[in-house]
């Protein structure tokens, strides 16, 4: 059983990384004005960020199997566009340009996979390749025009709001509620792994780091509810993300794949003398990204109204950003889906900071570079000393 420091000093990264987006949130706020954490811009800043966050999460298994992956913001601007035709020129119904889309956005990654897995192409080469093709083809489709707008009930998939079952006055009581449901759950996941590792002797850390963490975490997650309860409650977005989140951490951290994924980042040669279908796992990885890709492309264009031809540009950067800042090791096998959520908060932040104060664009790249480059440099070194 590991102490408080012993715990902190082994998850450095990923405990450093949630003080740092407690501290540059504390930073925004003050120069800011308190513009930062008021309900609206809350909201504003989950509905910026909830699609890298949901590409985030699909990256974080890709960059933990040892592969990287490119070509996500022009496969979530190719989806967008093929919504778009298909809704706007097509005149299809919205639920039918989403089950395609979600379809499409798999097949994409799937074919990326394969080639990764089964032909043995480098993952930065292939994806770079499908970069082009789906920019490309994006702009093919779309004939270098803005097509839209779309049906109000595609719109709200991004811009929507839950309803308050409860109908209170000024508190939206249904935020709350869910907001304390997904924090039990998270607790409970997090208990049951703890157990699981002890139960099979591995090390943990003390029950004092457990029960300060997971403290934060819902006292974190009770405070953003309880600010956009106080507006319009929670997006419909936001519940999108909250049960992906659910989902893969239960997948990283419960399943026998999720073990898998791991071992095969940390030594491809080991697991597969294990016995595990190493190329069928790659495979699955790509074929996962592709569909969040693709949901992502969807609601960015929900939120928009329009596709763009110019849309999705510099997102793979953004979220291969966000899951090495939140702890993923650039070489594989090390990454949790907590971090991989942090560090996409921390990019978000300093955007949505940055931009309060009137920070230039050419000055936020800058920054953000810095901040990945600073990632990356502890991660190796703490590597180097282990």
């Amino acid at each position: 059983m590991k102490t408080i420091l012993d715990g902190l000093r082994q998850n450095m990264r990923r405990y450093g990384m949630l003080i740092a987006l407690i501290a540059i949130m504390i930073f925004f706020q003050i120069v800011t004005d308190g513009t930062l954490m008021r309900p609206v811009n809350i909201t504003n800043l989950v509905l910026q960020n909830s699609y890298i966050i949901i590409m985030a999460l699909g990256m974080l298994l890709v960059i933990v199997a040892g592969q990287i992956d490119l070509s996500v913001g022009s496969v979530a601007a190719f989806i967008g566009a093929l919504a778009a035709v298909m809704m706007v020129n097509l005149d299809l119904h919205w639920t039918l340009a989403l089950l395609g889309g979600l379809a499409a956005g798999a097949l994409i990654g799937a074919a990326q996979g394969y080639f990764v897995a089964y032909q043995g192409i480098p993952s930065f080469i292939a994806t770079l390749a499908g970069m082009l093709i789906f920019r490309g083809l994006t702009l093919v489709m779309l004939q270098g025009q803005s097509v839209g707008p779309f049906p109000p009930a595609f719109q709200k998939l991004s811009s929507g709001f839950i309803p308050d079952i409860f109908g209170y006055e000024g508190l939206h009581l249904t935020t709350i509620v869910l907001g304390a449901i997904f924090s039990v759950l998270l607790v409970y996941m997090d208990l049951r792994s703890r157990r699981n590792r002890i139960k099979y002797g591995f090390d943990v850390s003390s029950i004092q780091l457990f029960i300060i963490k997971n403290l934060a975490v819902v006292a974190a997650i009770m405070y953003i509810c309880f600010l956009m309860a106080s507006y319009k409650g929670l997006p419909n977005v936001l519940i999108i993300v909250f049960l992906l989140i659910l989902v893969y951490t239960f997948v990283t951290t419960q399943t026998v794949v999720g073990r898998r994924i791991y071992a095969l980042g940390g030594n491809a040669k080991a697991a597969k003398l294990s016995g595990v279908n190493t190329e069928r796992l790659t495979f699955y990885t790509f074929a996962n990204l592709g569909l969040l890709a693709a949901l992502a492309g969807l609601i960015f264009a929900a939120r928009l109204n329009v596709a763009s031809p110019k849309a999705g540009t510099g997102f793979e950067l953004d979220v291969i950003a966000a899951v090495f800042i939140g702890g993923a090791s650039a070489t594989g096998g090390v990454g949790t889906v907590l971090g991989a959520v942090i560090g996409a908060l921390v990019m978000g932040v300093m955007n949505n900071g940055m931009s309060i104060v009137g920070v230039g664009i050419d000055w936020q790249q800058a920054i953000k570079g810095f901040v990945l480059l600073l990632a990356v440099f502890f991660d190796v070194r703490n590597r180097n000393k282990a």
